[in-house]
């Protein structure tokens, strides 16, 4: 994991893998860089994948002076001009995609191409069901408290009981994320709209959306009909459809960054059980990549999470391994 130092002083944590054309993958709310591992151990293949943590987020400090849409925007951008990337693909799942979106207006030379899996254009309170993903979540923070409230912040993720690595890792990583940290970043989502703004958009876009996600599906495809974007809907998938549903996520993401078409519409559904050996895989990865950025045990995590490290046997015979990085990363034979 590489550091980048915003004005000498602040610090933003990020992972470069492979060689390419070059793509961002920006994250959502309570999660990290690492939750794309899913992602990057693919894209890695053909592209040098960028993966920072945001601001707040995983290993990076709060900018407290960027907590907003714009500023978390432009501090990538500087990290991007430290890596003297001139052009990116980026990619943003939730909070992540108003992120990407805002990115891509501020500079719409520099990004050729860009994916949005369940993000809108505002966040703004306009309908009842963004006042429900607003209000309720604050009260459950201040009701129950951090861990309890991520724990079921993730069951209402994944609900299915093939489901329970993608909840418990999860819960774990939800539950490390100051209360006051997440807050503030919920503010910031509520408080940024892009809606004026999307006839400045140049990128080839992709709007990737979960038949099930919390906010309304109508303005998904108002958004892709804005953007004049392809648009996939994920049958079965809820919010987290970057995790339940790697498969179709993967093959939209390839999609898009090869300027292929789409998959067939009949692969757009959610990952059913068999998929469970290789998201417990992923799981502990991604916790043993936060163990060594951290220099320090799992101990600070929940116990059912700190298991998703030790992985059964019949996981691994499952799987290969190839080498990315410093990584020995899992791949169907």
């Amino acid at each position: 994991m590489a550091l980048f130092r915003l004005n000498g002083e602040e610090s933003l944590h990020y992972r470069v893998r492979g060689r390419g054309a070059c793509v961002l993958l920006i994250h959502g709310l309570g999660s990290s860089g690492a939750d794309w591992e899913l992602q990057a151990r693919v894209l890695a293949r053909s592209f040098r994948v960028i993966v920072p943590d945001l601001p707040g987020s995983g290993t990076s400090a709060l900018l407290e002076s960027r907590c907003s849409i714009a500023g978390f925007a432009e501090t990538l951008w500087a990290m991007l001009d430290h890596l003297r990337v001139e052009r990116v693909n980026i990619i943003g799942f939730s909070m992540g995609g108003a992120v990407a979106l805002e990115m891509a207006l501020r500079h719409p030379n520099r990004v050729p191409r860009l994916g949005l899996i369940n993000s809108l254009a505002t966040y703004r309170i306009d309908h009842w069901r963004k006042w429900l993903e607003a209000r309720i979540p604050p009260a459950l923070l201040g009701l129950l408290g951090m861990r309890r409230a991520a724990r079921l912040i993730a069951r209402r993720l994944f609900p299915k009981p093939w489901q329970r690595p993608l909840r418990q890792r999860a819960a774990a990583v939800v539950s490390t994320v100051p209360a006051s940290c997440y807050l503030r970043m919920a503010r910031a989502l509520e408080a940024w709209s892009a809606a004026d703004r999307l006839d400045r958009l140049k990128a080839k876009t992709l709007v990737i959306a979960a038949e099930q996600d919390f906010t309304p599906l109508a303005e998904k495809y108002a958004l892709a009909a804005a953007l004049r974007a392809d648009i996939m809907i994920v049958r079965g998938s809820r919010h987290g459809t970057p995790f339940d549903s790697i498969e179709a996520t993967n093959a939209g993401l390839l999609a898009l960054l090869t300027d292929r078409p789409l998959p067939p519409s009949d692969a757009w559904v959610c990952d059913g059980p068999e998929v469970l050996g290789e998201m417990a895989l992923a799981c502990g990865l991604a916790l043993e990549q936060e163990q060594s950025a951290r220099g320090s045990s799992l101990a600070w995590l929940p116990t059912a999470a700190r298991r998703l490290a030790g992985l059964p046997a019949l996981v691994l015979r499952r799987f290969g391994s190839i080498e990315a990085g410093s990584l020995s990363i899992p791949t169907r034979r």
